[in-house]
């Protein structure tokens, strides 16, 4: 491939890194200069459930800013219950032959049906090379650790110094939107959106709105004056 090519989530290729042990897959898109951002992915999620239309407490040096979506701090209001909603909800998909994340990550509402019928085609536009589907071992890990979460004693946050970008859907079955305000209201350098009639995949449904919001806040090097805000028909307030 030439320098003057340009790679797109179709065509990338899956790459496996081992750190302690653990066995990575990751795809590499974007100039090889500037700042990389990492995208990690959702709950029994592969690298083909990220949607093409979007967008640290422990190694602080090595992180500049955050984005944190459809998340929650240790302890906060019902993660211990995504067990539940998803088993209940994989339950239906398997009644009704939809995708799972038709029910976990949008509303019941006409908008919420739409947007989820969007995002499960353009899930599909890769038709090559795909990645395999998250293994029942690894599903049930993945659970476990949430559980485990949302029991935690809460944290400090307000150690994180990086300004940090959080964001979700107001009406959250997953991890209540609760949390996402929390997190704001407990990080220091933060900023809240929350998208309308939105679920848990309120980025992907909102997607043309949350790249312009990441990329703004991506770009902007200095600590946010408007404080945290909540989003609400394209406003901050």
């Amino acid at each position: 491939m030439n320098a003057t090519t340009r790679t797109t989530h179709k065509d990338a290729t899956t790459h496996t890194i081992t750190a302690g042990g653990v066995e990575f897959a990751y795809r590499d898109l974007g100039p090889k200069t500037g700042t990389p951002v990492i995208f990690l992915t959702h709950l029994a999620a592969n690298l083909d459930n990220w949607d093409p239309r979007v967008i640290a407490l422990t190694e602080p040096r090595l992180v500049r800013k955050l984005i944190l979506t459809g998340t929650g701090p240790a302890g906060g209001e019902g993660i211990d219950k995504v067990t539940r909603v998803s088993t209940i909800d994989l339950a239906r998909a398997l009644l009704t032959l939809r995708d799972p994340k038709t029910y976990l990550f949008f509303t019941r509402t006409s908008n919420g049906k739409r947007a989820a019928k969007e995002f499960v085609v353009r899930l599909k536009e890769r038709t090559e090379l795909r990645d395999k589907a998250m293994s029942l071992r690894g599903y049930r890990a993945q659970l476990k650790a949430i559980h485990r979460w949302g029991r935690h004693a809460p944290g400090d946050l307000s150690v994180i110094a990086q300004p940090t970008l959080v964001a979700n859907g107001d009406h959250d079955r997953m991890v209540p939107t609760s949390n996402t305000i929390d997190l704001g209201n407990r990080i220091p350098n933060s900023q809240v959106v929350i998208y309308p009639d939105a679920g848990h995949g309120g980025i992907f449904q909102h997607h043309a709105e949350f790249v312009a919001t990441a990329l703004e806040f991506l770009d902007r090097w200095q600590r946010p004056t408007a404080g945290v805000g909540s989003h609400r028909d394209g406003r901050f307030a």
